[in-house]
């Protein structure tokens, strides 16, 4: 499929240290779970295609999958969006899959239309890293119910309240937590910020 270049978005001004950054976040928010992480990348300053692309896509997810994406982690979107796509492909030549179970890396764009998490990837007991890693675009970091995650990187207990998840998916994931080192990775995003949720964190769910 061509790629459409009079809409296709910019990456990274600096592509290699842009890059590294946003991958030190990405980290930097998986080893402290439920702590909000601004995504700090040079995007490129096209304020008309910025906007575009902010109003389908928050601009960490963007930044995110351009950064740790390539030829040999396809990625499996909940809706096609062919200015994603054009970009992911474009700029980290990342393919773009319809099928779940085979994706490195997936984008919900609309948790009510999210499939069973038991759908992607786990990995299996000597290759845990084969497991998806999740981006899952929600309204609000600090507006949802709040609910008591524990686990490494966290000291005790941390309080959490990210908006727009339902409890299915909670209950989904505690089913998931039990299988580690199998499991699923997420972040949570919303506008230039996110939430990382390693698998090894516990959610309460009362």
């Amino acid at each position: 499929m061509a790629i459409d270049m009079t809409t296709l978005v910019p990456g990274f001004n600096d592509t290699v240290h842009d890059s590294q950054r946003v991958f030190r976040s990405l980290l930097d928010a998986l080893s402290r779970p439920g702590s909000i992480v601004s995504i700090d990348a040079a995007l490129p300053n096209n304020h008309a295609l910025r906007d575009a692309l902010a109003a389908r896509v928050p601009l960490a997810a963007f930044a995110s999958l351009i950064a740790l994406t390539d030829y040999s982690t396809p990625v499996f979107m909940e809706r096609d969006d062919p200015m994603l796509s054009d970009a992911l492909r474009f700029h980290a030549s990342a393919p773009v899959t319809r099928h779940r179970d085979e994706a490195a890396f997936v984008y919900i764009d609309n948790m009510d239309a999210m499939p069973p998490l038991d759908a992607f990837a786990q990995g299996d007991a000597e290759t845990p890293e084969d497991a998806a890693t999740l981006f899952i675009r929600v309204p609000s970091l600090s507006e949802g119910e709040p609910l008591v995650w524990r686990g490494p990187g966290i000291a005790d207990q941390r309080s959490v309240a990210i908006a727009g998840i339902p409890r299915s998916f909670w209950c989904e994931r505690a089913a998931l937590v039990a299988q580690f080192p199998c499991g699923i990775d997420c972040y949570f995003v919303a506008g230039g910020s996110l939430v990382g949720l390693p698998r090894t964190t516990h959610v309460e769910v009362s």
